[in-house]
């Protein structure tokens, strides 16, 4: 029989989504993926290569729980260099992807019945992690720009909370916290005495000028409240490599390579060594990537504002929009009803081939996600199939 812990977990909706896109695609159906969160991009040559070189080359054993030396080195140069936040290398956790990053950082600072406050819309998997660590998800609104909203993360704050999570550039919203707001979370950590679980997966994905700021850079005392997270699947196009990591204090990392020392033991060695490559080779594909996304969105964005119904923000980072879909709610279309993000969703797959994402994944009912993290050609073609889909809504 399965656990209740297990039965207490929600399926991941955006996992589930690319294995129905998946299924659909090998039946020869042709399918527009704006769901996926990853980039549509190559892994870029060099990274390759220095894969093929570590196989070649026999760094194909295990090595260190944590990593090997030379990466968590590079990582604590790179964390110093483009965040001004100081690490040494008994700070730095290797894992595989930044997901397993996330989990062991929950794992490890959060006891039964500790809370910890999510702010909304969120990633689909944050809640699970702390629900399987036995803490209690104390969800807590984002402003409606999406930036974080202080008055209610204070409110939201009780003896029992242990931590908070965050995640600038955000997913789904794609908003990208000020400094002035991070700053602020951080006095009330410090107040508070609560840990910040700081997801910066995105971070090279910033537009319109804006710089990303990292929470862990207020001060030691701030840093040393700080678990933050980071990996090489967004900027690097490495999602299927699975490989993140964490940095916090060596006591924590020590908590965090005890756990994952009974789980996967080290993540991939040749894949380090690729890693290695990424943060020390060339940079160019990054920004190639990134202007990229920015054409992307500048389209995406005019389609969708232009769309009766369809209200959405501009925002500065990741790759994905929001817009809010709640004005078809209630309209019907052959043998669809339209009662939530979901059905919307559903029928724009059946109806138009198109895959994108409900908010109700994301706590957020009345939106769905976008990701153009696709081709042009594939976004204009997903645009037209949803603006003709969502025209038969009456």
């Amino acid at each position: 029989m399965v656990t209740e812990r297990i039965k207490n977990i929600t399926p991941s909706a955006t996992c589930e989504l690319e294995g129905t896109v998946a299924e659909l695609e090998a039946a020869g159906v042709h399918v527009i993926g704006l769901n996926a969160g990853e980039p549509d991009f190559r892994t870029p040559d060099n990274i390759v290569e220095a894969c093929d070189r570590a196989i070649a080359e026999g760094k194909t054993k295990y090595v260190s729980i944590t990593g090997i030396p030379e990466l968590k080195r590079a990582i604590c140069a790179k964390l110093e260099k483009d965040n001004g936040v100081h690490y040494e290398p008994n700070c730095i956790a290797i894992s595989t992807g930044a997901k397993q990053a996330l989990y062991n950082g929950i794992m490890t600072v959060v006891e039964p019945g500790d809370e910890v406050i999510i702010p909304i819309p969120a990633w689909v998997s944050y809640v699970e992690m702390v629900k399987l660590a036995q803490g209690v998800p104390v969800l807590c609104d984002l402003a409606e720009d999406y930036q974080l909203d202080l008055a209610e993360i204070e409110k939201s704050i009780t003896p029992k909370t242990k931590a908070i999570i965050i995640n600038t550039p955000n997913n789904p919203t794609g908003g990208v916290y000020t400094e002035e707001s991070l700053r602020a979370l951080a006095d009330l950590a410090v107040k508070h005495d609560f840990f910040i679980i700081s997801d910066e997966v995105y971070e090279k994905l910033i537009y319109n000028g804006k710089k990303h700021f990292c929470v862990a850079s207020v001060s030691p005392e701030v840093r040393d409240r700080t678990i933050l997270i980071n990996g090489f699947s967004k900027a690097y196009a490495m999602t299927g490599w699975r490989i993140g990591y964490s940095a916090t204090t060596p006591e924590l990392c020590k908590g965090i390579s005890d756990l994952q020392g009974h789980t996967t033991s080290n993540s991939t060695t040749f894949v380090q060594w690729a890693a290695l490559e990424a943060l020390t080779g060339q940079q160019e594909t990054v920004e190639y990537m990134r202007t990229k996304f920015v054409e992307r969105r500048e389209y995406l964005y005019k389609r969708l504002a232009a769309m009766p119904g369809i209200e959405c923000q501009s925002v500065d980072g990741a790759f994905y929009l929001f817009p809010d879909v709640s004005s078809y709610f209630g309209k019907s279309w052959g043998k669809w009803e339209i009662k939530t993000s979901t059905d919307l969703c559903a029928y724009l797959l059946d109806e138009a081939h198109l895959a994108v994402v409900p908010g109700d994944a994301f706590y957020a009912p009345k939106k769905i996600r976008i990701a153009y993290s696709n081709s042009l050609e594939n976004i204009r073609e997903g645009m037209d199939a949803r603006e003709a889909a969502l025209a038969k809504l009456k």
